[in-house]
């Protein structure tokens, strides 16, 4: 089985040096870069499993090296990523999430949530890229078709009205749940626990910037998507009318 790699991004060499010890001790391949600069022109065609990004970096910080690999539309527009934020910076951790990471998680850091986290995410990538089956009698995460809506876990693809939209790992969760039954109710805590281990703390809030950014990344190929339905108090439901 191949060890996971792992993109550390950060101008604090010290963090760098620190932290890919800690992933190596744990079974992880590191690439450590400096700048976003040198990490986009070298993860744009070579992604790796997972991405660590300080946000707060001279000339490319995380947040534009992430927003350039999502817009680029190539191998790593959806790589997991986790962003490295100030202490108690809720504007961060907003922009972080709104760029599309994946988590964040405030310095100073203990490393074990930090791997505790790395793994949770790749678990769920796992899940989403389930490969095809060795026989055609083992069973295999059915497509979801929704009105416009065509959902394929096995691919990780999601297209509307035809037009392909790429999610994060966290997002595609979110939205399968969602689409599984239109017209039902799920709550923060119920799309917690589907995009996150028990392992991992997140605020509940979390899922309101999710959703907002998922319906951005919709009305991108159509302004007029209105599927996902917010009830305030108490939580959202896809609709597929």
């Amino acid at each position: 089985m191949t060890a996971p790699v792992i993109a550390l991004v950060d101008d604090d060499r010290n963090i760098l040096t620190s932290v890919s010890i800690a992933l190596q001790a744990e079974g992880f391949v590191t690439r450590l870069y400096p700048d976003g600069s040198s990490a986009l022109k070298a993860l744009a065609d070579n992604p790796a499993d997972l991405g660590v990004f300080d946000i707060k970096m001279p000339g490319m910080d995380g947040l534009a090296l992430l927003s350039a690999l999502r817009a680029s539309g190539g191998a790593s527009a959806a790589m997991p990523v986790i962003f490295l934020t100030s202490k108690d910076d809720e504007q961060d951790e907003a922009h972080g999430l709104a760029a599309g990471a994946d988590d964040y998680i405030a310095k100073p850091f203990s490393q074990r949530l930090l791997i505790a986290r790395i793994r949770a995410i790749l678990r769920r990538a796992d899940m989403s890229r389930a490969t095809a089956p060795e026989s055609d009698s083992e069973a295999t995460s059915p497509v979801i078709e929704r009105g416009r809506l065509r959902l394929d876990p096995a691919r990780h693809q999601v297209t509307w009205g035809g037009r392909p939209v790429t999610l994060t790992v966290t997002e595609f969760l979110i939205l399968e749940t969602l689409a599984q039954r239109p017209g039902v109710v799920k709550n923060r805590n119920q799309l917690l626990d589907v995009a996150y281990q028990e392992d991992v703390f997140v605020d509940d809030r979390t899922i309101d910037s999710h959703i907002k950014r998922i319906r951005r990344k919709f009305r991108a190929a159509d302004p007029q998507f209105d599927a996902i339905e917010t009830l305030y108090g108490v939580g959202y439901r896809f609709s597929d009318g």
